[in-house]
């Protein structure tokens, strides 16, 4: 088991996106409203006093989708600012980056993913689920306009979805050879979305793998991440290609991380909260925040115990919340 000392916060849970593996057509979406968010007072004090001195020294920020927080700009200043921050990260979908892109590197974050699960116009917005105008240039220029403020390594996170752009997987792999851009193939989980899971299932990784290897041919890369992606080079590429193949490969027993939502609950996994812990409340009830820590400690403590592996038993066709509401 790795040391668990990276944490995932969700700033908000909502997203100008309905992605269908996130937020499906016909999902009821109980957004939170503002006072049940964590404030940024609240969110700079658990890191401080809570996670920074129990050993989490790395953050991703995430949502919902995170530059719609107003003061995400600022968030990201203090939090890159603490002494004890070793790694600084982002993930988005991109559609309002490029005007924010240079201040958020002002701001001290390094690191981004951008969803990109598609490079046609057409089946990129049959996948966000928004009508009216196409939203892919903006993404795009979201796209260049981190890799031009020097954004670095710069990921491209595309969610492999059967029938619907598994054709452009020979494509979204070319991104990695001419820049140093690291594209990753996830898995489509039934998370939220388990109507369409059941229709459209999954493809493996390994697929994904034999066909990129076919073209190109493919070896391990010697670039190496701290999260569930298996990583491969195209031979002579600039960037790399990242495998997260939760489906088929299951990595708990590699898993690192923890995960904050937006109002404020702790869980120790994407689809498994047992020993959830609600630090919101405990806050806003003047638990003092070594109590706080003791009970982080706890769940540190159990959370090898902890893991999805329970979807074999049908765990997650039972799982309601939708991808955006526990923070990817």
């Amino acid at each position: 088991m790795n040391q668990v000392d990276y944490l995932r916060i969700s700033l908000i849970d909502r997203c100008n996106f309905r992605c269908q593996y996130c937020m499906p057509e016909g999902a009821e979406l109980d957004y939170l409203l503002k006072q049940e968010l964590l404030t940024d007072e609240e969110l700079l004090t658990l890191i401080q006093e809570v996670f920074i001195p129990v050993g989490f020294t790395r953050f991703r920020l995430t949502g919902g989708e995170p530059l719609l927080r107003p003061s995400v700009v600022d968030l990201v200043g203090k939090i890159a600012s603490l002494p004890a921050t070793q790694d600084l990260s982002m993930t988005t979908n991109g559609f309002l980056l490029a005007p924010m892109a240079q201040s958020l590197h002002n701001a001290g974050l390094r690191r981004i993913n951008i969803s990109l699960d598609s490079l046609e116009a057409d089946t990129f917005d049959q996948i966000i689920g928004n009508g009216g105008r196409s939203r892919w240039q903006d993404v795009w220029n979201g796209i260049q306009a981190a890799y031009r403020v020097g954004f670095d390594p710069l990921k491209l996170n595309v969610v492999v979805i059967p029938g619907v752009n598994d054709h452009e997987i020979l494509n979204l792999a070319a991104l990695s050879i001419d820049k140093q851009w690291h594209v990753r193939f996830i898995e489509f989980m039934p998370i939220g979305n388990s109507e369409l899971f059941g229709d459209l299932g999954w493809v493996a990784s390994a697929e994904l793998r034999q066909q990129i290897s076919d073209c190109w041919g493919l070896t391990a890369s010697q670039i190496r991440g701290a999260g569930p992606a298996d990583v491969f080079q195209i031979p002579g590429a600039k960037g790399t290609l990242g495998f997260i193949s939760q489906m088929s490969e299951c990595f708990c027993d590699r898993c690192n991380r923890m995960r904050l939502s937006a109002d404020g609950w702790l869980r120790p996994c994407l689809l498994n909260e047992n020993g959830q812990i609600d630090l919101k409340t405990a806050l806003r009830h003047g638990i003092n925040t070594t109590q706080l820590r003791e009970q982080v400690r706890q769940l540190l403590a159990i959370k090898p115990e902890i893991n999805f592996k329970e979807r074999d038993s049908g765990t997650t066709a039972a799982y309601t919340r939708t991808m955006s509401q526990i923070g990817g």
